[in-house]
């Protein structure tokens, strides 16, 4: 059934439309142009970007006009912890870099720890964690990290801050709590300067749990942005120094001063630890339950001509 299921996908038009759009995307020149054709194969709906009014189409404007050259640095997973680092922000640690290199046969594996992660400096989902050395499986690592070096993330989403980011491997410690096999993520939703919502992701991979909870910890009601998320049983208690998070999270949205973006942190043994800094969650073809709130938090996104 599994494999039906997969093979129905695969043949469903949008998908085969999208997979013909990734292989020319090489040859669509225009942003705009393939940022419409795009969206519409992710969402079934017209991007209007001349009065964009949702999350969605708020995340595809901010694509085409929000452009720092600054951005380079806070995508590229190695520079943005040197960019953290000049920033000095009290209570934030920054996870351990283990080493960073061009090529995967460039890795002296002996020097690194029984434990470690291995991360693509350029794009999203080139990562491999290894917990144990002696069952690290060399050949596929060798094969996700390669694959993910060879794509251009720019070319495929048209996210601006990644065109120039160098593509290069970096290992960085493994991090974990004695009594959490899985640790959560913090993601600080900030708009204008400020956080305003912070989406919790647990479980990721066993059965991946995503709730919401607003400035004061109220949980929310609505899902987002992945289309099969599903809130966790029981509501989280806001993690320990939370409110030093929340001052974190603002400290770095007023410093890199964007209508919008996503501060990534992480709670570990009471510690605060810098995760990442993203533009542009899921691309901008995220999935809410109720719909409304694409329009309530679109709403939080003020842009030039638009509120």
């Amino acid at each position: 059934m599994k494999l039906k299921a997969i093979l129905l996908k695969l043949m469903h038009p949008y998908e085969v439309a999208e997979r013909l759009l990734r292989a020319l995307s090489p040859a669509i020149k225009n942003d705009e142009l393939y940022l419409k054709m795009r969206y519409f194969l992710c969402t079934h709906q017209k991007l209007h970007l001349d009065s964009p009014l949702t999350f969605s189409e708020k995340i595809q404007w901010l694509k085409l006009y929000n452009r720092n050259p600054e951005f380079t640095k806070m995508v590229d997973k190695f520079e943005a912890k040197e960019f953290i680092k000049e920033l000095n922000i009290p209570n934030l640690k920054i996870i351990p870099t283990l080493g960073v290199w061009n090529k995967f046969e460039d890795i002296d594996f002996e020097k690194l720890p029984n434990q470690f992660v291995l991360k693509c400096t350029h794009d999203s989902g080139g990562l491999v964690i290894c917990k144990d050395k002696s069952t690290f499986n060399l050949k596929t690592a060798r094969k996700k990290i390669n694959h993910s070096l060879q794509r251009n993330y720019y070319q495929w989403t048209r996210e601006w801050p990644y065109k120039d980011v160098i593509p290069r491997i970096i290992a960085e410690l493994y991090m974990e709590e004695p009594d959490n096999p899985e640790l959560k993520d913090y993601k600080f939703f900030c708009f204008n300067g400020m956080a305003k919502y912070c989406q919790v992701i647990a479980d990721r991979h066993s059965d991946e749990t995503i709730d919401f909870y607003d400035r004061d910890w109220k949980h929310q009601s609505f899902i987002g942005l992945r289309p099969t998320a599903h809130h966790a049983l029981k509501a989280h208690e806001a993690p320990v120094k939370y409110d030093q998070m929340l001052n974190i999270a603002d400290t770095l949205a007023k410093r890199i001063c964007s209508p919008f973006v996503r501060i990534d942190l992480y709670n570990i043994n009471e510690t605060i630890y810098f995760g990442e800094i993203t533009f542009f969650p899921f691309g901008g073809h995220g999935t809410f339950k109720p719909q409304k709130w694409n329009n309530i938090l679109g709403d939080l996104i003020s842009i030039p001509n638009n509120g």
